[in-house]
């Protein structure tokens, strides 16, 4: 989704800069059990609808992102730049503390390129989470991404109510767990497993400040947490149908 796209980038950016940090439990509190929580098909179906529909995502077939980057505490900021096109191209860009760090995708082929690991070919698990966050229409898509949802209850996220679906991945990974709003809708929390270099670590992204660009509603911040490491993302500026050319996706040649 377009707001998580370029999580596993943003955090080797971070890691870089600290010793990696045990992972943090989750904030949310579970909540008393609301009379009918709806299906999984009527909540995805919901959230659809709260983002645009179906109709308005299809207008588009490139997106450009660009936004900033805060560590507070480490006192460290940057900048983020996403390229998306249709169906499945990607090219998510951060650089902070002045080191860049890519990652891409080109439909078939992941890569990433950091001063750290260098440019390497991603694979096995790592891949397809790479696969699922370069899915351009990945609000609509949902269904194709993920083998099975199973509604697991309702929690309280701060003084929001929120239904909870675990997402059941095809490479057998841990299930992603989703929190959608009961009252808007729209998608306020992930918690799902990102696989690289280092192993497996579980990352919790916080969706806030949706706005409506074009036709669709995108979350403006994303509070993402690895261990006792928490960054923010806040889009800047979001443009549409810009011409990309399928090159730019390519894993770079090697220098």
């Amino acid at each position: 989704m377009l707001a998580s796209l370029g999580v596993a980038l943003v955090a080797a950016a971070v890691s870089a800069q600290t010793a990696r940090q045990s992972d943090a439990p989750s904030s949310a509190q579970t909540a008393a059990k609301p009379a009918a929580i709806p299906t999984a098909e009527q909540i995805l179906d919901r959230y659809v609808k709260a983002v645009g529909g179906r109709e308005a995502w299809l207008k588009f077939t490139s997106r450009v992102t660009t936004g900033t980057i805060e560590v507070p505490s480490m006192n460290l900021s940057g900048m983020v730049l996403i390229h998306e096109k249709a169906p499945d191209r990607l090219l998510a860009t951060v650089i902070i503390n002045g080191a860049a760090f890519r990652q891409g995708f080109n439909g078939t082929l992941g890569w990433t390129d950091d001063p750290q690991d260098g440019l390497r070919e991603q694979s096995g698990a790592e891949l397809a989470e790479a696969r699922r966050d370069a899915d351009f229409y990945h609000p609509l898509d949902l269904r194709k991404l993920y083998t099975k949802f199973t509604v697991s209850g309702a929690e309280k996220i701060g003084d929001r109510d929120t239904y909870v679906l675990e997402a059941t991945v095809p490479e057998g990974s841990e299930p992603t767990k989703m929190y959608f709003d009961a009252e808007t809708g729209l998608l306020v929390r992930a918690i799902s497993q990102h696989h690289g270099p280092d192993g497996v670590t579980q990352y919790r992204e916080d969706f806030e400040d949706y706005r409506e660009v074009d036709g669709i509603k995108v979350p403006f911040t994303s509070r993402q947490t690895n261990g006792d490491t928490t960054y923010t993302m806040t889009i800047g500026e979001i443009r549409h149908n810009v011409e990309l050319d399928d090159s730019e996706f390519a894993k770079p040649a090697v220098q």
